[in-house]
C-alpha cells in the first residue's frame, strides 16, 4: 500500500519522507496518476477540514477513490463535536489520571504526531488519543477540575503543520518515518497485500471466542491469500476506515462495543463477521425461540415467560426445569431448578434484568453437539461433553472458577445428518456469516438447543479435523466478500 502525506503546500513538510511520498493538495485532487492508484493510504494534513475546503475534500475523495483517508470524514466530523470529545474522554479516563497526576499546572496539552507525542511526554496517552481520534497530527487540551482534582478532556482538533514550531519539524518528520516502519502502517509487509483485515479481539478477556494459537493462525491462512491483519481492539473504533473487512473475534452483546463496531463497518461497507443482523438476533433467546418454533425447527419444549405466565411453567415443563436470561453465554444466565422454590427464587432474579425469560424443559444428555455453519454451510462439528457430576459443558463454583467437560471432533462425514441438517438450516434463518449451533440428540429425534453468532474456535479443537484448512476456508469467505463488494462499486 502507497503512503501519501498529503500538504496545501509543499514547503508545509520539512523533507522528504522513506516509506511516505508527500504531494500537495491540489495535485492529490487533480492528478489522474494519483487517483488511479489502487490502494492507496492518505494522510490528510491540511491546513483546515472546514465544511468544503481542500482539506474536507482531500479525505472526501480519498474515500470515494477507495483509498483511506486518516483523518477520515466521519473523524472530521466527530473532532468537531463536544459531546462525541467528552465521549471518548471517559474511555481514556484511566490513562489520562496515570499520564498527568504529577503535573502541577491545571492545564496540559500534548500535540500528537502520527500517534505519537511530539515532545515526548505522555506517550501513552498520545497512542489512546491516536485511537480514538485518528488524524496525524492533533493538539488535545486537558483541564484539571478544581473541586474533584480530576483531568478532562478540555479541546482537541487538527493541528496544521504551520502551527508546528520550525524547532521541532523534524521531530515530526522522523515521528512519521517511524510510523511507516512498522507493521501497523502498512508500510513494510512481508509479502504485498491485497486487502487489509482487521481483527477485533480482547487480549483480557478470560474466555475469549479464539485463544491466542487460534489468532495467530487466522493471520497466517490471511497472509498466505495476501490478506494484510491488524489484531485491534476496542480503541479502534475509529481506525475501521483503515480496512477492508472485519472479523470480530470478541463475545458480541447489543449494548456493548462489538455491535458498534459490526455497526459501523456495515455502514461504511465492509463485510464484517459477525454483521450486526447476527448479533442482535443471536444474542438474545427470546427472538430464537419465537424464530426457531416459526419455521418448525425442533427445540426443547420452550416457553417464553412474563410476569404474568409464571404459573405455566411447571404445568408446561416439569421440574427439574431450565431457566435462561435471554442474553446468557457461556452457561451464564442458565439455571436448572428443581424445585418450586428454587424456580421462585431464580424468576425474582432474573426479571430484576429483563422481562422477558426463557424457560425450557430439561433434557439430559451427556453431551451437545456444536456445529460450526459458514456461508450456509458445515464447517466442521464437535461434541461437547458434560463437566464431571454437572448438567453442564461448563461447571462453576463459587468463586467463578471453571472446569469443562471434555471434547471430541469429528469429521462431518461421521456426525448423524440429522444433526448437519438440521443445523445448517437453523443457521440459515439467521444469515450467511459464521455460526455455532449447539443440538442435542434425542431417542425422538434432534433439537437446537441455541444458535451463537461468535462461535469459538480455539487451537486443538474446532479445529482438531480441518487444521489450516478451517482457518483458511474462513479467510476465503472474507475474500470473496471483499470482490464481491468492489465488483458492485460499493467499496472501490
Amino acid at each position: 500500500m502507497k503512503n501519501l502525506i498529503v500538504v496545501e503546500q509543499e514547503t508545509d513538510w520539512p523533507r522528504p519522507l522513506a516509506g511516505a511520498e508527500v504531494v500537495e493538495a491540489r495535485r492529490y485532487l487533480t492528478a489522474t496518476e494519483l487517483s488511479e492508484l489502487r490502494r492507496a493510504q492518505v494522510f490528510n494534513l491540511c491546513r483546515s477540514f472546514r465544511y468544503q475546503s481542500v482539506g474536507y475534500y482531500v479525505s472526501l475523495l480519498a474515500e470515494a477513490r477507495g483509498h483511506k483517508p486518516v483523518p477520515h470524514v466521519t473523524t472530521i466530523q466527530d473532532l468537531k463535536s463536544v459531546s462525541f470529545a467528552r465521549m471518548q474522554a471517559e474511555e481514556i479516563e484511566a490513562t489520562l489520571e496515570k499520564a498527568l497526576c504529577k503535573e502541577a499546572a491545571d492545564e496540559v496539552s500534548i500535540v500528537v504526531a502520527f500517534g505519537q507525542s511530539l515532545d515526548g511526554r505522555h506517550g501513552a496517552l498520545a497512542s489512546r488519543l491516536f485511537r480514538h481520534f485518528p488524524s496525524p497530527l492533533i493538539k488535545a487540551t486537558f483541564v484539571r477540575n478544581p473541586k474533584t482534582k480530576q483531568w478532562g478532556l478540555g479541546a482537541v482538533s487538527p493541528l496544521p503543520v504551520s502551527q508546528v514550531p520550525e524547532t521541532q519539524r523534524e521531530t515530526l518528520a522522523a515521528l512519521a518515518e517511524r510510523y511507516f516502519s512498522t507493521k501497523g502502517a502498512g508500510a513494510f509487509r512481508r509479502k504485498p497485500a491485497r486487502f487489509d483485515l482487521a481483527i477485533l479481539h480482547d487480549p483480557d478477556d478470560p474466555e475469549p471466542p479464539s485463544d491466542a494459537r487460534a489468532l495467530q493462525r487466522f493471520i497466517d491462512a490471511a497472509e498466505s491469500l495476501e490478506v494484510a491483519v491488524d489484531l485491534i481492539q476496542k480503541d479502534d473504533y475509529n481506525r475501521l476506515s483503515e480496512y477492508d473487512a472485519l472479523f470480530i473475534r470478541e463475545t458480541t452483546h447489543v449494548n456493548h462495543h462489538t455491535y458498534r463496531f459490526a455497526r459501523r463497518a456495515a455502514a461504511e461497507g465492509m463485510p464484517v463477521i459477525d454483521d450486526p443482523t447476527s448479533i442482535f438476533r443471536c444474542t438474545n433467546k427470546v427472538f430464537l425461540a419465537e424464530l426457531l418454533a416459526r419455521h418448525g425447527i425442533p427445540t426443547p419444549d420452550t416457553l417464553v415467560v412474563h410476569r404474568n405466565n409464571v404459573d405455566r411453567i411447571v404445568p408446561t415443563l416439569g421440574l427439574p426445569v431450565v431457566l435462561k436470561r435471554p442474553d446468557s453465554t457461556f452457561s451464564h444466565g442458565v439455571v436448572r431448578c428443581e424445585t418450586k422454590d428454587a424456580l421462585e427464587a431464580a424468576l425474582k432474579d432474573m426479571f430484576a434484568r429483563s422481562d422477558l425469560l426463557i424457560a425450557q424443559r430439561y433434557v439430559p444428555t451427556r453431551f451437545d453437539w456444536r456445529v460450526g455453519v459458514f456461508d450456509r454451510k458445515p464447517l466442521f462439528v464437535c461434541q461437547y461433553y458434560m463437566a464431571p457430576q454437572h448438567w453442564q459443558i461448563i461447571k462453576r463454583d463459587a468463586a467463578g472458577r471453571k472446569r469443562n467437560g471434555n471434547h471430541r471432533s469429528i469429521t462431518l462425514d461421521e456426525a448423524p445428518a440429522a444433526v448437519i441438517e438440521t443445523a445448517v438450516k437453523a443457521a440459515s434463518l439467521i444469515g450467511d456469516s459464521l455460526y455455532g449451533v449447539d443440538l442435542k440428540q434425542l431417542d425422538n429425534g434432534v433439537v437446537v438447543i441455541e444458535i451463537n453468532d461468535n462461535p469459538n474456535i480455539d487451537a486443538g479443537v474446532e479445529d482438531a479435523v480441518l487444521g489450516p484448512a478451517l482457518y483458511k476456508h474462513i479467510m476465503e469467505g472474507f475474500v470473496r466478500r471483499i470482490e464481491a463488494i468492489r465488483r458492485l462499486g460499493r467499496r472501490p
